[in-house]
């Protein structure tokens, strides 16, 4: 089964999350676990974590479905190491919330060198980063999201995953989210079935399909290889509906969450049923 859903707000708290996926038709979500703009947060409280759970299982959402986001602040590869601590310690603290809400997945964006350090390097520091969190908690698996290679931002080219991954001691707590409008924004093209096809053929020749724990579905509204992020609604963008229709049809991408985060949250509802559509046409 397909497992389509958006990235749901959390305001009044998380035990909200399930209830906002239920209403626009969710199989799947994301949310952020505390304010994604803030370095620190109050502890998660029994009450919001029991009442997610049971949100949860009132709407059939299975923890390899629900694909949590680490804050937006963090940068695992920052090569100051005051900073790379800080960032270290608070994406343990994130591993830590999604183990107390019984999840199983944490998206996170790679991290930037900004022109401190090499490439190769800052990769390295990114891969020690998730060593120490994977050993300083218990199940969560480390989940990277590729990125559009806007600046100094790693993670846009299939072997900068790969170089993480082949890095990392425990690689079965290791995955990867690839985001479509970043894929398509780092060159990679999507805009036809067979352009698609080549484009997952080539992340399972260098990263390997067994690593992809989820994805995010965004079309884009920049041209192929802009290294732009800029999101846009499902066949409203550069990408179209053939790429989309590719992803909803094809075997390689069942039971792992397929997350919009396209512009227009009010439209999520329509833009489920449109991916649900494409299964069939």
């Amino acid at each position: 089964m397909k497992r389509v859903g958006a990235h749901v707000s959390i305001a009044g708290g998380v035990e909200n999350a399930p209830l906002n996926a239920t209403a626009i038709g969710a199989k799947a979500f994301a949310l952020f676990t505390r304010n994604q703009r803030q370095w620190h947060s109050p502890p998660l409280q029994k009450t919001s974590v029991d009442a997610f759970r049971r949100h949860c299982e009132a709407g059939g959402f299975d923890a390899r479905h629900i694909l949590p986001h680490d804050s937006y602040l963090i940068n695992l590869g920052n090569p100051d190491p005051d900073k790379l601590e800080r960032s270290r310690n608070a994406f343990i603290e994130e591993m830590e919330r999604a183990e107390t809400l019984g999840l199983l997945l944490l998206n996170f964006h790679p991290g930037s060198h900004l022109n401190a350090v090499g490439e190769e390097e800052c990769l390295g520091l990114i891969a020690d980063s998730v060593n120490l969190a994977l050993k300083a908690t218990d199940r969560v698996t480390a989940v990277i999201e590729n990125t559009a290679g806007q600046g100094t931002n790693l993670g846009s080219r299939f072997e900068h995953l790969r170089s993480i991954i082949d890095r990392i001691e425990d690689r079965s707590r290791i995955g990867v989210c690839l985001d479509t409008c970043h894929l398509f924004a780092a060159g990679y093209d999507l805009q036809t079935a067979e352009a698609a096809a080549k484009t997952f053929e080539d992340f399972d020749r260098t990263v390997g399909m067994q690593y992809l724990k989820g994805m995010h579905l965004n079309d884009a509204l920049r041209p192929l290889g802009s290294r732009l992020d800029r999101h846009a609604c499902i066949g409203k963008g550069m990408i179209g509906l053939e790429g989309f229709r590719y992803i909803m049809q094809s075997p390689l991408f069942e039971e792992i969450p397929l997350i919009l985060e396209t512009p227009d949250s009010e439209g999520w509802q329509e833009e489920i049923k449109l991916l649900y559509s494409l299964e069939e046409s």
